[in-house]
């Protein structure tokens, strides 16, 4: 989860987009989490310092291990407690409505079984709590899409199992959510890697 977000993003595909580039995206929907949060592939914790005081802890959920000793040393000057979870999106353990906000940046790509981990996610969120998420995937135009099919399987061995064809807006829907806010644009870049969703959405 992490290693596409963390590392591939900013080098392999440093022609279609900068990690500065990601920064606007990564502040808006960190920004607006609070409560109890869980973020879903934390990676090597970029997103940690950017929890603003709503946030009452985190609970990082990571399956790599060197990934989380990476993301640990973000945490000394951290306010709020930060809790890591060596564990896969498609089990989560945390109890049921346990959680106030899920944050998911550029993660969904890479998760095995995406609607698993999504119905997860809805599963310890409480009711009234938000999904919120910025992801690349499926091209609504049909020549990007085209490339998108053509080149995920390369893609995919090269990238960590970041697939480019994803239709998120529907993984979401179908997982059980009611997306409440959704902008859909493309970022800087190529365009087969860079059709962003970006938005919230809550238990069905």
């Amino acid at each position: 989860m992490g290693l596409y977000r963390d590392f591939v993003v900013p080098r392999l595909c440093d022609l279609a987009m900068r990690n500065r580039m990601l920064a606007p995206y990564r502040a808006r929907v960190i920004g607006a989490a609070e409560g109890r949060v869980l973020e879903i592939g934390t990676g090597s914790g970029m997103n940690l310092p950017l929890y603003a005081a709503g946030v009452t802890d985190v609970l990082a959920l990571e399956p790599d291990l060197h990934l989380i000793t990476m993301a640990e040393r973000k945490t000394g000057s951290m306010q709020r407690p930060v809790t890591f979870l060596d564990a896969s999106a498609e089990s989560i353990p945390l109890g049921a409505r346990s959680i106030d906000t899920v944050v998911t940046t550029w993660t969904l790509c890479t998760i095995s079984d995406a609607h698993r981990a999504l119905s997860e996610m809805r599963r310890v969120l409480r009711p009234g709590g938000h999904l919120l998420f910025v992801e690349h995937g499926r091209s609504p135009d049909t020549g990007v899409r085209k490339w998108q099919n053509r080149l995920d399987p390369l893609w995919s061995r090269i990238s960590g199992g970041c697939h480019l064809n994803r239709p998120i807006q529907s993984l979401i829907e179908h997982a059980g959510f009611k997306i409440d806010r959704l902008t859909l644009a493309y970022a800087p870049g190529l365009k087969p890697m860079t059709y962003f969703y970006e938005g919230s959405a809550m238990p069905n």
